[in-house]
């Protein structure tokens, strides 16, 4: 019987939290009314992740194992799992247990009330610094000022969607994807379940800063133009403010007025017109690079070994083939 609902998990160097993962996993499958999946992304892990995960494919029906040929990202990882889940309700969570998974079956509930897309927002963030919370604060706040569609504060990637909602996540061609922000921009029902999200079960967090600034730029960069717009305006105000500084020196020699002599103000002027430029060819080339990046249309990820899928009637055809001639 095919899944009525797959569970996709994307992992990276979570070898001491897997255990007690995989045990809440077999929990929820357990309570969900209807056949599911559990399909476990290893997004390149250097510990032993993925041989637990693959010996857990292999010995349990319900699982499947995808094994990436390096750490391509988190965003993509989920994209990986999304790929290959053939249930009629997709649910993504992290495997660090900060993504309960009690919390599915609220999100289930919305669904059969026909919510196409069930998003978790969190309430609470234990377990997170000050400069965390406030930095995540600020990135929402930022984000939700410049994007061009509204995506929800407090918000990650937790969340269920439907299948007609998926097909269309999937069609969406991008390299460089900010899920939470594709997921807002198709639109469809959405509805919100709020819990209090728990300090991680074990291990380290794999969001350091250098990740969380470069997800907030590919957020910013997808969603809005408003630093390219930005960019137009502050030139704008530059070549205006040039203008009337050259007018104001014009008028003052015509009164003859006694200017003080020196190169200070010329090299202020000087250095904060070329600090402007570069600023603003750089917003430019952020731009100019994503495009670059899309254009090239390299595969958004290599699958090293799979374990726990159906074999393909392509793969099946093949064997047979094989196995003829070999006889």
């Amino acid at each position: 019987m095919p899944p009525v609902y797959s569970l996709v998990v994307p992992v990276y160097n979570e070898e001491a939290v897997l255990p007690l993962l995989l045990r809440r996993l077999d929990a929820l499958i357990e309570a969900l009314d209807g056949p599911a999946e559990a399909i476990l992304v290893d997004d390149g892990s250097s510990d032993s992740s993925p041989i637990v995960l693959e010996a857990k494919a292999r010995s349990d029906a319900r699982y499947r194992f995808v094994r990436l040929s390096r750490n391509f990202g988190h965003q993509v990882a989920i994209t990986t799992g999304m790929a290959r889940a053939s249930g009629r309700a997709v649910i993504v969570m992290d495997a660090d247990l900060q993504d309960p998974p009690e919390v599915v079956l609220d999100m289930v509930a919305k669904w059969k009330q026909g919510v196409q897309v069930v998003y978790a927002e969190r309430l609470t963030r234990e377990g997170e610094s000050r400069f965390k919370r406030f930095t995540a604060d600020v990135f929402y706040r930022l984000l939700g000022g410049l994007s061009e569609v509204e995506i929800p504060r407090n918000v990650g990637d937790f969340r269920l969607v439907d299948r007609q909602a998926l097909d269309a996540f999937l069609a969406m061609p991008e390299r460089d994807r900010f899920v939470r922000g594709m997921f807002a921009w198709i639109g469809f029902r959405q509805a919100v379940v709020k819990f209090h999200r728990p300090a991680r079960a074990a291990g380290k967090t794999k969001y350091p800063l250098a990740k969380m600034l470069r997800l907030a730029a590919s957020g910013v960069v997808s969603f809005s133009d408003a630093p390219l717009r930005l960019a137009l305006w502050t030139g704008l105000a530059i070549s205006s403010l040039a203008i009337v500084y050259g007018l104001w020196v014009i008028a003052m020699w015509a009164m003859n007025a006694d200017f003080a002599r020196g190169w200070s103000s010329i090299v202020v002027l000087v250095t904060f017109l070329g600090g402007a430029n570069m600023l603003m060819t750089g917003v430019l080339g952020v731009y100019v690079g994503r495009i670059y990046s899309e254009v090239k249309r390299r595969p958004l990820y290599v699958v090293e070994r799979e374990a726990g899928f159906a074999p393909s009637a392509a793969e099946t055809t093949g064997r047979d083939e094989a196995a003829a001639r070999r006889a």
